[in-house]
């Protein structure tokens, strides 16, 4: 089991502020993460979700969710997917990330990384390594999708 499945089973038993401490925990790992405040929900294999509060800090100049913050959103719901999905014999490294903006962030948005098991199976990782779809969205609190995509990932054996 992933470092970062461990850590989320011990801190999200925590009554009340269990994710919390795993989300503030999760942010200092990778310091620009904590400019959006995540919060996650859900944290399993091939499925990952988070809160990106909506706040001042993270507005535009309309006073919506800034396009930035949204991809922020995603890439740390990709992250901890994949570090919970990956077989222990391989590694990952983000690719690229292809988005389309769909309606305005106006309120907190959840976003959602996905993949399917096969997708991770041995056969399908050549040991050359090879490239690996992570679907992506970010939702409003009235079941909106204002955001949704593909992160690649290039997935290779460990050295």
């Amino acid at each position: 089991m992933s470092q970062v499945l461990i850590l989320w089973h011990k801190t999200s038993a925590l009554p009340v502020v269990g994710s919390r401490v795993f989300s503030v925990l999760f942010a200092q790992k990778a310091p620009y993460f904590a400019s959006i405040r995540p919060r996650f929900l859900t944290i399993e294999p091939n499925r990952v979700e988070l809160l990106i509060p909506k706040r001042r800090r993270v507005h535009n100049h309309l006073g919506t969710v800034h396009a930035i913050a949204l991809c922020n959103g995603l890439e740390a719901a990709m992250g901890a997917l994949a570090e919970v999905t990956i077989p222990a014999d391989r590694r990952w490294i983000p690719q690229g990330m292809e988005v389309a903006y769909t309606a305005k962030a106006t309120s907190d948005i959840v976003c959602i990384a996905e993949t399917d098991p096969e997708q991770w199976r041995s056969d399908a990782l050549p040991d050359t390594g090879g490239q690996l779809p992570v679907r992506v969205q970010g939702v409003r609190d009235d079941g909106t999708v204002v955001i949704e995509g593909v992160i690649r990932l290039w997935v290779t054996p460990r050295a």
